[in-house]
């Protein structure tokens, strides 16, 4: 019997401790990780990043005295919430070029990003970018952000390991809907829309470990994490306070899991089928991650057992449930 997991989907609202969850793995010993939490040694896949780029090339269109085509405003929803599945989709390719250890070669990386975004929207219905922008201007847009774009594509290259094999992948992202809505969530809002979008792939593979917080924590754990002058850091970046309340003011994940028909899954259709996904909460209402953030020096032992207990007792739970 296998005993690492294959893959895990790092669920929760944002500034939940996701990244913090990351860290904390990173620095731990391989055995360890194997041994009190079932991972081989990780590799990780984020939708973040593209959410980043995509309020640049907002940011150049917007200095060019164009209008944006992603975001309302920097600090607003977006304007098709379809590019929640459009974040799936560039995650289902970086998925398949991950395995494949594609590596492009591109003359720009940023027309390659740009290329991959219309793609990635064309497979949920919105309409490709691309089109909507005049040569001149799509030329300033990619000349801009080219550095940038560069950086993220090496550093994609750079994640591939020798091989998949005893390792552990993990896809991190955060979905929910407005405050106060009902449930189910309509599509394409929270995680019953965007799990779907997944690559059948990726959904025969994985398992899900939701890191549990209230709508209201995240909203307080968001503001204490926030660095205006890192706005791309995974650790630090700030999610706009229209953003938390319209497209996370909660989630659907306890839904799911109470709907599922299956204890410790949760059900979905897709791509033909129905996948019954393992799930476990890892319980971060009270907080246990935060301290993550800082120099490992000053991480206190107290802390450090906290978010080592409640990591274990959910993956434990989890890789029991994937067995079954």
């Amino acid at each position: 019997m296998k005993q690492t997991l294959d893959t895990v989907l790092l669920l929760a609202l944002p500034a939940s401790g996701k990244s913090e969850v990351r860290r904390y793995l990173k620095s731990l010993d391989p055995e360890v990780c194997t041994t009190d939490f079932h991972l081989g040694p990780t590799v990780q896949l984020d939708d973040f990043p593209y959410v980043h780029m995509m309020r640049r090339i907002d940011d150049e269109l917007r200095r060019a005295g164009s209008p944006a085509m992603f975001f309302h405003a920097p600090d607003r929803p977006f304007q098709d919430a379809r590019d929640w599945g459009t974040l799936i989709q560039l995650l289902n390719e970086d998925y398949a070029d991950l395995r494949a250890k594609k590596l492009a070669k591109p003359k720009s990386a940023a027309e390659l990003l740009l290329a991959r975004i219309d793609a990635a929207r064309t497979k949920v219905g919105a309409k490709p970018v691309s089109p909507q922008l005049p040569n001149g201007l799509r030329t300033k847009v990619t000349d801009a952000l080219e550095k940038e774009a560069r950086e993220l594509l090496d550093e994609k290259h750079a994640s591939y390991p020798d091989t998949l094999q005893g390792k552990t992948l993990v896809i991190e992202f955060a979905r929910g809907g407005p405050h106060g809505s009902s449930m189910p969530l309509p599509a394409p809002f929270g995680y019953a829309y965007s799990l779907a979008q997944l690559s059948p792939q990726i959904l025969e593979r994985a398992t899900i470990l939701y890191v549990w917080v209230t709508p209201e924590e995240s909203r307080r754990k968001n503001e204490a994490r926030a660095n205006p002058n890192d706005p791309g850091s995974i650790l630090h970046h700030g999610v706009p306070h229209e953003v938390m309340m319209n497209d996370y003011g909660c989630d659907d994940m306890t839904h799911l899991i109470e709907t599922s028909g299956k204890n410790g899954t949760i059900k979905l259709e897709a791509h033909g089928k129905t996948f019954h996904v393992p799930v476990a909460r890892f319980d971060n209402r009270v907080d246990k991650t935060s301290f993550v953030r800082e120099d490992p020096k000053a991480w206190k032992k107290a802390d450090v057992q906290a978010l080592h207990a409640g990591l274990k007792g959910a993956l434990t739970d989890l890789y029991r449930l994937a067995q079954r």
